[in-house]
């Protein structure tokens, strides 16, 4: 008999996709499908199975089905549908606490891949220039999704304790973009003006959705010879980019403003649902964040398809043109950079 996989949070578009990707793999046989509401789209010929993974019911489900692989991908920043922060930070949490006690309880659970986020790093005026998997946070986040992820983290260390014959992936990806990004941060650049933080152009990394699938569909297989395919690994394109360049090549303008200011519209941006400009998203677009992804290279075995750069081209081209398209806008850029330039020498001549 071939593999049986379960995999979690299939009505976002991510865990589609993988689903649907997962059933090609021939050492898999079946493919169980679990979330909460019923995905719009199709799931191909995976068993679909109704159930929120903060209820004990996920238990039945690992049992009746004899589930040896488990993909968590219900660790989310974004709601679905109509539910609240509230909602998500349960399913996040709770929902892993729940489905790792599941797993725990199982027999025939062998493999457990888990969806998180490099956000566990923070991101802080005296951060490192690059994170590793083993550098800690200055300081650990405060709230939303990012302290959603050090608690899920925390969770599944120790079950990898307890169980310690199942194999356990930690997969910490960038910020996921592509033609069907569906995150805070694509929100953020969807805006027709890019609010920016005055004196600040923080380094960004991203990773496709395309490689998002393609290295859990690595990390969910059986282990060949010298890769574990366990462990915790960073996952992002090679490359970064400023925001300054982020929105020259998205034909946007930006709007640099003092700090307060920035909180203020990102509040504003987010009572009226426009984005989701939460405080740790905040930092981000002050600080930035670069990681390390050697031990993806060397260990995991897994060379992403797109760089960053190219990642967020493709993104970038979903989204059609941009106030003003980026050819004008960069010559536009390097005029205003060139003028600046002048005028510091003609400051520096008196």
């Amino acid at each position: 008999m071939g593999r049986i996989v379960l995999v979690t949070g299939v009505a976002r578009q991510l865990g589609g996709r993988f689903v649907r990707r997962v059933q090609r793999d021939p050492e898999v046989d079946r493919v169980i499908a679990v979330d909460a509401v019923a995905p719009e789209h199709h799931l191909g010929g995976a068993d679909f199975v109704q159930a929120d993974i903060r209820q004990p019911a996920i238990a039945r489900v690992l049992a009746e089905h004899a589930v040896d692989t488990v993909v968590h991908l219900d660790v989310t920043g974004t709601p679905l549908g109509t539910g609240g922060r509230a909602a998500v930070k349960e399913t996040n949490v709770i929902g892993t606490m729940q489905l790792l006690g599941a797993c725990q309880k199982s027999p025939t659970v062998r493999r457990l891949v888990v969806k998180s986020s490099t956000s566990v790093y923070g991101s802080a005026p005296r951060d490192p220039a690059v994170f590793h998997e083993t550098t800690p946070p200055k300081s650990l986040p405060s709230g939303g999704f990012a302290k959603d992820a050090v608690e899920v983290e925390g969770y599944v260390r120790g079950f990898a304790r307890r169980r310690p014959d199942v194999a356990v992936c930690v997969l910490r990806f960038a910020n996921i973009l592509g033609p069907c990004a569906d995150s805070p941060l694509a929100d953020y650049f969807s805006l027709p003006v890019l609010p920016t933080v005055f004196g600040y152009d923080p380094r960004l990394q991203f990773v496709h959705e395309d490689d998002v699938v393609d290295v859990l569909g690595l990390a969910s297989r059986e282990p060949r010879r010298g890769s574990p395919n366990s462990g915790t690994f960073n996952v992002a394109g090679d490359g970064v980019l400023l925001l300054s360049q982020c929105a020259r090549r998205l034909g946007r303008p930006t709007l640099p403003m003092l700090l307060p200011a920035v909180t203020w519209v990102g509040a504003t941006l987010r009572t009226v649902g426009m984005t989701d400009f939460s405080p740790e998203q905040m930092r981000l677009l002050t600080h930035g964040r670069v990681v390390s992804t050697a031990q993806m290279n060397e260990t995991l075995g897994f060379a992403p398809k797109y760089t960053t750069a190219e990642t967020f081209a493709d993104f970038a081209r979903s989204r059609g043109e941009g106030l003003l398209p980026p050819e004008r806008m960069g010559r536009a850029v390097d005029r205003l950079g060139g003028l600046a330039g002048l005028a510091g020498l003609v400051r520096g001549a008196h």
